[in-house]
């Protein structure tokens, strides 16, 4: 019986035993460090996440007060997540002087159009900044602005415009700068928002970044040889908003963009500049437009533009739409009259330390 209770006991002491060993391991397995498998995506996957994390930006952009950013998973829209923002490879600092930002005029623009911009936020760039027009100004030049006077025509054609913009591209190509982004002279550019922009994405991807002024894509007739012609669909950025693309980008673009590639391309679409570059992008290399409303043209109500959100808009723009004047609505020191573009008022309120600011 003695021996029956200690064989008992012995069972219950080894059970106990191994029951100890088992839970030592789990916890000290546990304590050391896990090891972390990294995936390599294809270039699609990279390019989706891409337009992925440059959604949450706008996002929050629009909706500061709603922000739900974390050092964590982000939610998207669809109902995926996001990559953690603490696991994002790290990448040199952009800073301004790695952007050129083009701006496309005209010599009867010099002292109205032009004159605000150098007055407000390209007195914050001007080296950077790059001005492509059809008419010489020696007062501008001898005050050291980077001046591109080119052998276009004055006027708003197809050719003009596409002339320009091809200006633009060979002057791009032939810097070190790693952003090429182009605006209208009735664009504000907020070289802050930009950069938080462009920052976003990754330094050496395939970016192409603006808003479209269409709701759908573009439709347009390529002609082909024999004077045939085919229907193509794409989307593009409008040049009244401004688009930046990526020194990798624009290196693909070269055959269809360098030189007089520019307006051949454009001919046989037979459509403006800046629907040029999306038929290039979208059509020839296969590469999707990302789609930003930081961007903005004077054929959109700026009035839907909050005076709250300002920091974060990329561009703003003014002019007559629908046969009244459309601007942001801003409160500051100037009024309407004084500033009918509202652009001093909102350098204002972004620069209030600038000299002529009341």
């Amino acid at each position: 019986m003695r021996n029956r209770w200690i064989r008992r006991r012995l069972l219950v002491l080894i059970f106990t035993f191994f029951i100890i060993l088992y839970v030592d391991f789990q916890l000290r397995t546990s304590s050391l460090p896990k090891v972390i498998v990294v995936h390599h995506p294809s270039p699609g996957a990279i390019h989706h996440r891409t337009i992925q994390q440059a959604t949450f930006l706008v996002r929050d952009a629009q909706n500061p007060a709603k922000s739900t950013r974390s050092s964590g998973d982000t939610a998207l829209a669809d109902g995926g997540r996001s990559v953690p923002e603490d696991a994002h490879v790290s990448q040199p600092e952009l800073k301004v002087e790695d952007v050129y930002i083009a701006v496309k005029t005209t010599g009867r623009f010099h002292k109205t159009r032009l004159a605000l911009l150098l007055e407000t936020w390209i007195s914050r760039t001007k080296a950077h900044t790059f001005i492509f027009t059809d008419t010489e100004d020696v007062d501008l030049t001898s005050e050291g602005y980077n001046m591109v006077v080119t052998d276009c025509q004055s006027d708003h054609s197809q050719q003009a415009l596409s002339c320009k913009m091809s200006a633009e591209y060979d002057g791009f190509m032939a810097s070190n700068k790693r952003w090429f982004c182009h605006v209208d002279d009735d664009n504000y550019v907020n070289p802050e928002a930009l950069l938080s922009l462009l920052s976003a994405f990754p330094q050496e991807g395939d970016i192409y970044v603006g808003k479209p002024s269409l709701d759908k894509p573009i439709t347009a007739h390529e002609l082909l040889e024999g004077n045939a012609t085919r229907e193509v669909q794409f989307w593009f950025a409008t040049g009244g908003a401004g688009f930046c693309l990526s020194r990798r980008l624009a290196e693909k673009m070269a055959p269809w963009a360098s030189g007089s590639q520019f307006m051949r391309t454009s001919a046989k679409i037979r459509l403006p500049d800046d629907c040029t570059v999306g038929f290039i992008v979208e059509k020839r290399l296969g590469i999707s437009m990302v789609h930003c409303p930081l961007f903005h043209s004077h054929l959109e109500n700026l009035l839907l533009i909050s005076q709250r959100s300002i920091p974060q808009q990329v561009t703003l723009s003014y002019g007559i739409f629908e046969n009244k004047m459309n601007s942001i609505e801003v409160k500051g020191s100037f009024s309407k009259e004084d500033d009918p573009s509202r652009f001093k008022t909102v350098h204002c309120i972004l620069y209030p330390l600038t000299s002529w600011c009341p």
